[in-house]
């Protein structure tokens, strides 16, 4: 509570965290090309501080990526929406999510999307995401490598990876169905972007359409030719 100027407590006043909230929804967001309206709606509503580790939720809402506690970090707000928005996620698709961390994408992903299988290589994580989901109903949190995605559920109608990839492994573009999407963040000498493709029958690409710090997954690595 906060006091009013007569002295008398304002009950409806925010919690610093909804501030934060709105202000990273203002000026990382509206500002930067999130266009779709129910993205900065959910983005708006889920508190990002309740998927981090106690210790990092004071960074929740600044424009940076968040330590993990392990080798993983947390992606910038901005990263994840813009990947979201170039998804073009559709109210009854399903998605799978690669990257899934503490559970915060999944929980946006469930306001936009009809199923949600969320994908975490880290037991530790997996189990945070676990707890802050709470049992969201149409989320199913999975556990196994990031690079081999989850073949279990596929079709999926869009593959959002939450983080960036020297090399899209086969494996995984063919787990989305012909006229579906994959979004992802790249790496290209050391500088990540933001890329978006759509599966056709004759192949797949992943195409830039931002340059946007992102943060790197592991597994993805990019093979190494032998040289002599």
């Amino acid at each position: 509570m906060s006091r009013t100027a007569h002295g008398a407590t304002d009950d409806n006043a925010a919690a610093p965290s909804d501030v934060a909230r709105q202000a990273m929804v203002a000026s990382q967001l509206r500002t930067s090309g999130v266009s779709d309206a129910r993205i900065v709606a959910a983005m708006a509503e889920v508190p990002r501080e309740a998927f981090l580790p106690a210790e990092a939720r004071s960074l929740a809402y600044r424009d940076t990526m968040i330590a993990l506690g392990t080798d993983r970090f947390q992606n910038m707000p901005l990263a994840t929406g813009r990947l979201l928005n170039e998804a073009r996620i559709m109210a009854g698709d399903r998605v799978l999510l690669i990257g899934a961390t503490g559970g915060y994408t999944a929980a946006v992903l469930a306001r936009l999307a009809g199923q949600v299988v969320a994908l975490e290589s880290d037991a530790g994580l997996a189990a945070d995401a676990r707890t802050a989901l709470g049992g969201i109903a149409n989320v199913e949190l999975v556990e196994g490598p990031l690079n081999a995605g989850w073949a279990k559920g596929a079709p999926y109608d869009v593959i959002v990876i939450d983080g960036a990839v020297e090399e899209l492994p086969a494996v995984i573009a063919e787990q989305v169905r012909p006229g579906g999407r994959i979004v992802s963040g790249v790496v290209d000498h050391g500088v990540t972007r933001l890329a978006a493709g759509e599966r056709t029958q004759g192949g797949f690409g992943l195409f830039d359409f931002a340059d946007i710090d992102c943060v790197v997954l592991p597994g993805f690595a990019r093979p190494t030719s032998f040289r002599f």
